[in-house]
């Protein structure tokens, strides 16, 4: 077994927090616009994530960067890197 082992790198996405679901959990929603593949018009796409917020820093409205990680439970498969901008 070598003593290095090289892993995949991670998504990491960035979004709005529009949920404060449980103790130490938060929904985030991610937006993103895509063309159509068929008539280029742009579209808007966005997918809300359940994230893992272990010391509770983010807030209602905040912008926060996310990263994949293993299952912590049955919906949440991401956790939260940091805030990048704070809601007023």
């Amino acid at each position: 077994m070598p003593e290095t082992v090289v892993r995949n790198r991670r998504k990491v996405r960035q979004g709005v927090v529009t949920s404060l679901a449980g103790e130490k959990t938060i929904t985030v929603t991610i937006n993103e616009r895509i063309p159509h593949p068929k008539y280029k018009k742009m579209m808007n796409r966005s997918k809300k994530l359940h994230v893992h917020d272990e010391k509770g820093e983010a807030a209602l409205g905040d912008t926060v960067r996310v990263m994949e990680t293993r299952p912590l439970s049955k919906t949440k498969r991401w956790r939260l890197v940091d805030v990048v901008e704070k809601a007023e």
